[in-house]
Order: structure tokens, then sequence, then C-alpha cells
């Protein structure tokens, strides 16, 4: 029997000032900083903004909600 749709969903967040950089820049860059986590679909329908370490950038930085 296959389930319902939970209302925990599972969600890639990515570094913005990586992602930023690399555009600006348009050269490869060593990478770009990925989390994945879960959130509640109905508490959080928008789209979800964590501050994170990024291991390229060396600091922490915003890590906004990506599709997957």
């Amino acid at each position: 029997m296959a389930k319902g749709k939970g209302v925990r969903v599972r969600v890639m967040l990515e570094c913005t000032g990586c992602a930023q950089k690399d555009f600006n820049l348009k050269k490869a860059s060593p990478g770009i900083s990925r989390y994945i986590t879960q959130k509640n679909r109905h508490k959080t329908p928008s789209r979800l903004e964590l501050k994170k370490f990024c291991r390229y950038c060396n600091k922490h930085t915003i890590h906004g909600e990506i599709k997957k």
C-alpha cells in the first residue's frame, strides 16, 4: 500500500554567495556548497533561507532553497 504525501518534504539549500560569484566571474569555481534538510510544507510554504557554513567561501553565508 502506497503512502500519501506527507507534511514534511526534503529541500535542498544552496549557497547564494557561491552561486553569485560563479555567475559574475564566468569561470570554474571550486564548487557550490549545498545542504539537504526538511521543512513542514504547511507551516513554511515560502522558500526557506538559513545561515549555514560554506566551505568554499570559508564563512557563514545565506543558503536558499532551490528546486531539485
